[in-house]
């Protein structure tokens, strides 16, 4: 079997496998999930070797974290890393009130926005909780991006460093924490707050991938010189780079535009040409820039670890690399083997 290799977090001691697991899914993402199943996703998981969990309060409302901690419950504590995230608070309320949204079969809580230092400091006591561990990894500020807030983003930026980033290095200084970070949707939004504080990480959503990497620009250059990891979610861009180009298509949560299917289906006819599927190459191009620390696809059951694994393990040979960049679909800077 494939040993994952793991990577540091900065200089903060806390190595992740550069295959990670997200615990969206298990939160009951898109479409409800038995507790047997998501506790059966998580150790399938622990079984091929991730030793990396990414969770939050919003997933689920709760759900993801509970789900996690139970499956979690009797590996010892040093055997994995969880990461969870923070600017969110749970207040209890009636399902009914509960707006259908994108977990349906959530807990019974409403998520609130605090980013203040008692609203943080509050969320990781009931992330604590919700877990059942006595210990956090890598806790990240959630969504302060203009994705979420659109013209407010501003505001809980200034919020966020003035309160909640506050309690987060106190936390770490103290040991309670060994890493802090963001997970944003935005590499701008990243940007902006490694430039404004002393982070070691982030989880960057869907923004450098086969598809996205414009932060070669400056915001990955940024994180090189600062000693920040990039955790990669959604390496897939919303399944299209897993699914490839084929009718109905999502790209970044929508249907993919002709102009990202036709990219797509040049970029697979050369992966078909080296014989490599298309997820494979999408799971391992992140892995080359020195800044990136790992990818965490997303699944909600063993069968779909099993393949994200599969797709991990496959040989992918230099020259693909090669061809991509001759024909211009990803950028000769991206840094990739040489052939």
């Amino acid at each position: 079997m494939t040993i994952i290799p793991t990577r540091e977090i900065g200089d903060t001691g806390v190595l992740i496998t550069e295959l990670g697991f997200g615990g969206a899914p298990i939160g009951n993402l898109y479409a409800p999930l038995s507790d047997e199943q998501a506790e059966t996703t998580v150790h399938r998981a622990l079984e091929t070797g991730v030793r990396y969990f990414d969770t939050a309060p919003y997933y689920g409302h709760g759900l993801s974290e509970h789900r996690l901690g139970q499956a979690l419950r009797r590996i010892p504590r040093d055997g994995y890393v969880i990461s969870t995230k923070v600017g969110r608070l749970l207040k209890p309320e009636d399902p009914d009130n509960i707006p259908l949204g994108q977990f349906p079969d959530c807990l019974p809580f409403k998520p609130v926005f605090d980013y203040s230092y008692d609203g943080v400091m509050r969320s990781i006591e009931d992330s604590l909780q919700r877990l059942g561990t006595h210990r956090i990894d890598i806790v990240l500020i959630h969504d302060v991006d203009h994705w979420t807030h659109g013209e407010d983003a501003d505001q809980r930026f200034r919020e966020v460093m003035d309160g909640g980033y506050k309690a987060l290095t106190e936390l770490r200084s103290a040991g309670v924490i060994k890493a802090i970070g963001c997970g944003l949707n935005e590499w701008q939004a990243c940007d902006k707050f490694a430039r404004a504080g002393d982070f070691d990480c982030f989880l960057l959503a869907g923004r450098y991938t086969l598809l996205h990497q414009e932060s070669l620009d400056s915001f990955l250059p940024l994180c090189v010189e600062k000693n920040i990891k990039i955790i990669i979610g959604g390496p897939y861009n919303t399944g299209i780079l897993a699914t490839g180009a084929i009718e109905g298509a999502y790209y970044d949560y929508a249907p993919a535009t002709p102009d990202i299917m036709e990219k797509v289906r040049r970029i697979e006819a050369i992966c078909n040409r080296h014989d490599v599927p298309l997820a494979t190459a999408a799971l391992h191009f992140p892995l080359f820039h020195p800044a990136v620390a790992c990818v965490i696809p997303g699944a909600r059951t063993a069968a779909e670890i099993d393949r994200s694994f599969e797709t991990y393990s496959k040989p992918i040979p230099n020259a693909l690399w090669a061809d991509l960049k001759q024909e211009d679909l990803i950028r000769d800077d991206a840094p990739t083997p040489m052939p």
